[in-house]
This record gives structure tokens, sequence and C-alpha cells, in this order.
């Protein structure tokens, strides 16, 4: 346990901002599960409303550092490819 009146505050700080990267991180994985079960299905105006969600929320958590931002960049380019896929056929 911490002793210093700092370190409790930073203890609370740390609790605090935990909670909000797991709510960000995990609306990150719910839109990218939402994009491939479109892809998978073939639904390509679901696919395309997905992948739009899913890109804003993977860019938001980059620019937040809840996640490094080559991670979201490789992520919403693997989306990307998934969904134009729709489209060639």
């Amino acid at each position: 346990m911490a002793n210093l009146r700092s370190s409790k505050i930073r203890v609370g700080r740390n609790k605090r901002r935990e909670q909000v990267n797991k709510k960000r991180l995990s609306s990150v994985r719910t839109a990218v599960k939402q994009t491939r079960a479109a892809v998978a299905a073939g639904n390509k105006e679901e696919a395309q409303k997905a992948f739009k969600k899913a890109e804003s929320s993977l860019a938001r958590a980059a620019g937040k550092r809840t996640i490094k931002k080559r991670t979201a960049a490789r992520q919403t380019s693997r989306l990307a490819a998934a969904v134009k896929t729709l489209f060639k056929k």
C-alpha cells in the first residue's frame, strides 16, 4: 500500500484510467468482431457500416494511447482488405 499522499493519489488515478482503457478496448474489440462477422456473412452494407465504426474506434484508442498506433493501423488495414474482398465478387 502507498504511504505518501502523492502515491495514494496516483493509485486512485491509475485505477480510474484502467477502467476507462478497459471500456475503450472492449468497444474496439466489439467493433472489430462485428466487422468480421458481417464480412463472413457476406453482407456488404453491414460490413461497410461496421468497418467505419471499427476504424473510428481504433483511431480513437490509438490517439488516446490505449493501443499502439501501429497496432491500430495494422488492424484497420486488415479489416479494410477483408471488406474490400466483398466488392470484388
